[in-house]
């Protein structure tokens, strides 16, 4: 009662804060000079800036941080000012997931969510459900299936699925989004023989040992059924954008960086913030080397003065990913003999395509799981930044990922200047069995977060989301204890390699900035940086790291203006 009491009385602060000067102003043109500022304070505020790294209040006044200071020394500077009372609350500074997907967000909430299920049979009932409501023939959606979570570990087949939907297409996107599992019905859309003994280029069509077709394709693979779903309108993905945004602002996000961003999504943020609907700063990555990269070497790099909705940078594919076996390793899988993994684009394609970039003066983004995808990446990097670029190149290439490292390729990292763009939920997802597809050996160089931290190699953070979910307060406790919410293993996973909680908000705040060319305008609480900031229930610098995972993401400010409210 005494948490819910204090949480309305926060809300009330921020909503009839016109009611509550921070002191009497002694004349009426003083009271009327600031009470367009509003001061935060009676809170834990730590701010991600070297400087001055807690403070006891800051002042707002607009969209920009104008002082930061004691609260006393404050209202007497600006009297007549807003009081914003956080009644003990916990302020951080706006946190930004440097690795998300905003529309795959929206559709994972408009089409069937499939993260957490325990068996084939599970999905099938679900999937009911869904279907029950739909028009005949309407093909079935959805994502978030993972074998590695089921009973019996194995990948799915049409057969699992053909008996509940013989006249309706279903077709299941991974967990990890490089692997779909289709029926019978969605595999008859496909306009080329599935059957055989050919295979895509960079990717894999499970078959069994006759050479036919079981209903799982891996990576370059699933194009064959996926060109033939349906398309949406744009008013379906704009709607799905909105729901990703309203879900990005309760988990305490004030931006993401939109890794793969099409041209036609890209024009429909571009509308949303015409219309000042965006409710999350967006850091667009064109969708590799298609029409939105087109777009920004026509038009140049877009750098928004606003921070709200900008596109500046590629992203790209090495390989696929480890829960499906598409990462590409330098020696076989450990649990899957003669398997190495894809590359998604070869090396000669991967490289024209960055050097373009590079000399579009935008940074180029490089998804790279296994060691060898992280290894070309290396080698594409250093040929597209090695004299091709001129001037134009505007650096801080990152790696997406960075996930399975071999030990000598750490120092590469350095010697190019590069950014590790990490997710740390993945490895708590993933350490149940990463082991076992990498080994003892190779899992020393995999989710290495603070071997990079020791190296100096700037770390930005994220989620993938909708590969996992969404809230960075999850990313936070797993970067800080490499455990599972049930706090095994004991002292975390490899827990050497666990960030400190300093540099773990760092990573989520002025890192993430940092990666996005922003650090100047967002990622801290400093003076002429936008208005950005959390509030949160509990001191999750301080706390037992279990307690992490009970805090509550009370308020989302972006630009000064409340985004999310708990209570609203």
């Amino acid at each position: 009662m005494k948490k819910l009491l204090t949480i309305m009385i926060l809300s009330l602060a921020f909503s009839a804060c016109q009611e509550q000067p921070a002191t009497q102003s002694p004349t009426p043109a003083a009271t009327e000079q600031f009470s367009d500022v509003s001061i935060v304070h009676n809170a834990t505020i730590y701010t991600s800036d070297i400087t001055s790294p807690k403070v006891d209040a800051f002042a707002y006044k607009g969209n920009k941080f104008i002082d930061t200071g004691s609260i006393k020394v404050l209202q007497q500077k600006y009297p007549g000012a807003q009081s914003l009372d956080m009644m003990g609350a916990t302020v951080i500074p706006g946190i930004i997931d440097a690795h998300g997907h905003l529309l795959g967000l929206g559709q994972s909430l408009v089409n069937v969510d499939l993260r957490g299920t325990k068996s084939k049979r599970e999905i099938v009932e679900i999937l009911k459900s869904r279907a029950d409501s739909m028009l005949p023939g309407q093909w079935l959606l959805g994502r978030g299936w993972d074998q590695n979570d089921w009973d019996v570990i194995e990948l799915p087949t049409a057969a699992d699925l053909d008996k509940a939907f013989a006249d309706r297409p279903v077709w299941l996107e991974r967990v990890d989004g490089h692997a779909n599992w289709g029926n019978s019905k969605a595999m008859e859309a496909a306009s080329k023989d599935l059957n055989g003994s050919w295979q895509p280029e960079g990717g894999e069509i499970t078959r069994d040992q006759s050479g036919k077709a079981t209903g799982v394709f891996v990576d370059n693979a699933v194009s064959l059924i996926q060109a033939y779903v349906p398309d949406e309108t744009d008013a379906e993905l704009t709607h799905a954008l909105r729901l990703a945004m309203k879900k990005t602002a309760s988990v305490g996000l004030t931006g993401m960086h939109d890794a793969g961003t099409s041209l036609r999504v890209w024009n429909l943020l571009k509308q949303l913030k015409q219309d000042q609907a965006l409710e999350v700063r967006v850091y667009a990555m064109a969708n590799g080397a298609k029409q939105m990269l087109d777009y920004l070497c026509d038009n140049g790099a877009i750098v928004d003065p606003t921070a709200m909705l900008s596109a500046r940078s590629i992203k790209l594919y090495s390989d696929g990913a480890l829960g499906s076996r598409g990462a590409a390793l330098l020696s076989e899988y450990s649990d899957d003999a003669g398997n190495f993994g894809l590359l998604i684009e070869s090396q000669e394609t991967l490289t024209k395509h960055s050097i373009r970039a590079v000399n579009c003066g935008l940074q180029v983004n490089i998804h790279a799981i296994g060691d060898r995808g992280n290894r070309v990446t290396l080698d594409v990097l250093e040929a597209a930044t090695d004299g091709n670029s001129g001037d134009n190149s505007p650096g801080r290439h990152r790696i997406e990922h960075s996930q399975v490292i071999s030990t000598q390729d750490f120092q590469r990292f350095k010697d190019l200047n590069l950014i590790a763009s990490v997710q740390p939920t993945h490895a708590t997802s993933d350490m149940y069995w990463a082991e076992q597809r990498v080994g003892s050996e190779r899992i020393k160089g995999a989710y290495a977060w603070q071997k990079f931290a020791e190296l100096g190699i700037p770390l930005a953070l994220g989620s993938d989301f909708p590969v996992e979910k969404p809230e960075p307060l999850l990313g936070f406790y797993a970067a800080v204890s490499r455990q599972d919410d049930k706090g095994w293993p004991d002292n975390g996973w490899y827990p050497q390699e666990k960030l400190t909680r300093e540099q773990a908000l760092h990573g989520f705040t002025l890192g993430a900035a940092y990666s996005a060319f922003q650090e100047d305008q967002l990622g801290s609480i400093t003076v002429g940086k936008f208005a950005d900031f959390v509030v949160l229930s509990n001191d999750i610098m301080t706390v037992p790291a279990r307690d992490i995972l009970k805090t509550q993401v009370l308020k989302t400010v972006i630009n000064g203006n409340p985004v999310f409210s708990i209570t609203e």
